[in-house]
């Protein structure tokens, strides 16, 4: 019988990945693990997709894996940002030690969110905690989740 062992990482398809980073490595605070460009066949063959480059940074998560950002240069590439409720959208939800003050950063640095401030769990197994779903510069869902204080 097999099992899976581990997470290594989420993987999320930029616009700019410049602007990106200000989001991830600048608004989270993600270490930038590496940023390569890669432009090998075998990338090519894995997702099916015909493509000069791909631009790959790896941001570590803290005690966890890893995001990986990828900006795909020289393919064709629209939009694939829904909501929440859309089917095929996603969502990587993140610890948190400071909701407040990572979702002040965020909003001051011009990134939305689906709420007004992080909002309070009042039911279910998660209560006591705090959840807020920011969204990166292209749309992308990143969950901030505080866990309850405890007693």
């Amino acid at each position: 019988m097999t099992h899976i062992t581990g997470f290594f990482h989420g993987g999320i398809t930029v616009k700019d990945m410049e602007q990106s980073l200000k989001f991830y490595r600048d608004g989270l605070q993600l270490e930038v693990e590496f940023d390569v460009l890669n432009d090998k066949d075998y990338l090519r063959e894995v997702v099916g997709v015909s493509f000069s480059a791909i631009r790959i940074v790896y941001l570590r998560i803290p005690n966890s894996g890893f995001i990986e950002l990828l900006e795909y240069q020289g393919a064709d590439r629209k939009s694939a940002s829904a909501r929440p409720s859309d089917f095929g959208g996603g969502h990587l939800c993140l610890y948190v030690d400071d909701i407040e003050a990572i979702a002040i950063r965020l909003h001051q640095l011009g990134y939305q969110s689906r709420s007004k401030a992080p909002v309070d769990i009042v039911a279910g197994p998660n209560i006591g905690a705090r959840v807020i779903y920011m969204q990166d510069p292209d749309g992308y869902f990143i969950e901030l989740f505080q866990k309850p204080v405890k007693s």
